[in-house]
């Protein structure tokens, strides 16, 4: 049975609500997804499909939070209450064990510390506490040099910058970001969602690869001590299954600022909208040098966790750089393992959200992202 399409899109945007419904048509019987973009502030795509899935249901976004962490971190920096170039011991002491005491905040928030998870690894409830993985990280010694290389700090790096933004204004990233960019926007994208929310959660639903597909999953070289196993604390007796991360309460409660964020696609687009436009008669959060200096890549080339090429601006992976290189220069968002999307085009004024319900194969933004996103920016260009 074809899936109905729900929602509208603004003139000239028409090709987009037909990429769409062309994915959709292709995809699994249950495939439920949502697509949102903004154009200089203005909605201009608001799309969803899937049996029971509204414009407001709420999906565990995995990585795709680290943007509203570096967000806050950005309009810390745009304050004056953060500085990138101090040492992360100015505000947090505790961290210059085993030799961390150089590295810099642009270096950290750079994927560039080389503490990207424990020797012993972490149990679940500390996965879903920044503060925990903190403490334990401050004694950790540092898997290269800190601020020679970068690899990908997937499951820590939101608690790192959280302990710096707590140490710094005395309040945690996630108090922050509600006050300053989630409440007054009255966006749908949580770091800690309130029980009350939780009927409008969509489990996360597991991966159903092709059999050609799963043996090319299983092909990934992954050693049990490598340095990916470490990242994604696949190293340890009980490992974690990344894919119920957000099913877990404890996790959507606390909202974890690496993973842990639950969003419409109403509210990742909603967010870069706010953060590069005049949304509702705000002025844009971030002022233009900003934008500038959260979009230059900072990070570039192999990733010694990942183990393929990345880019990465402060906090925000240089989309245009490795995934979309028609947007524009200084393009700056987060994508998620289940497949969620989310930036924003400072050149073009799009800002664009998805989420979907099973997680994608491979992992990562899903691949559905390429179609959708062009045909967003190629509407954009035209309007």
């Amino acid at each position: 049975m074809t899936q109905e399409i729900h929602g509208t899109v603004a003139d000239g945007y028409e090709a987009v609500r037909e990429e769409f419904a062309a994915f959709v048509a292709g995809e699994l019987p249950d495939y439920e997804g949502q697509l949102c973009a903004y154009h200089h502030g203005r909605r201009v795509v608001d799309l969803w499909a899937g049996e029971g899935v509204g414009p407001d249901s709420l999906y565990g976004v995995f990585s795709s939070t680290k943007g509203a962490a570096h967000l806050v971190v950005a309009l810390l920096v745009q304050d004056g209450t953060l500085e990138l170039d101090r040492k992360v011991t100015y505000y947090w002491p505790e961290f210059g064990a085993e030799g961390k005491g150089q590295l810099t905040l642009r270096e950290l928030i750079s994927h560039r510390a080389g503490v990207v998870g424990l020797d012993a690894g972490f149990t679940a409830d500390e996965l879903a506490d920044d503060r925990a993985i903190a403490e334990r990280l401050a004694d950790q010694k540092p898997f290269w040099r800190p601020g020679t290389a970068y690899g990908y700090h997937a499951f820590v790096i939101g608690a790192l910058t959280g302990e710096v933004v707590r140490r710094a204004t005395g309040r945690t990233l996630q108090e922050v970001y509600e006050e300053r960019v989630r409440a007054p926007y009255g966006l749908d994208f949580y770091l800690g969602l309130p029980e009350a929310l939780e009927p409008r959660f969509r489990s996360v639903r597991p991966m159903a690869p092709t059999p050609v597909q799963q043996a090319e999953l299983d092909a990934v070289p992954r050693g049990p001590h490598s340095l990916a196993s470490i990242a994604f604390n696949a190293h340890v007796a009980e490992p974690t299954e990344l894919v119920n991360h957000p099913n877990s309460r404890t996790v959507r409660a606390k909202g974890p600022a690496s993973a842990g964020g639950v969003a419409a696609a109403r509210g990742l687009a909603g967010m870069y909208a706010a953060a590069i436009s005049e949304v509702t008669g705000r002025p844009p959060l971030l002022k233009p040098d900003t934008v500038a200096e959260v979009g230059q890549i900072h990070s570039t080339g192999y990733d010694l966790v990942a183990r393929v090429h990345k880019s990465f601006g402060l906090g925000f992976q240089a989309v245009a750089d490795y995934v979309y290189p028609f947007l524009g220069a200084g393009a700056f968002g987060h994508s998620g393992a289940g497949g969620s999307q989310a930036f924003a085009d400072p050149r073009s004024g799009v800002a664009y959200g998805y989420t979907r319900r099973r997680y994608a194969y491979p992992g990562g933004a899903a691949p559905e992202n390429d179609r959708l996103v062009r045909a967003v920016h190629t509407a954009a260009l035209a309007s």
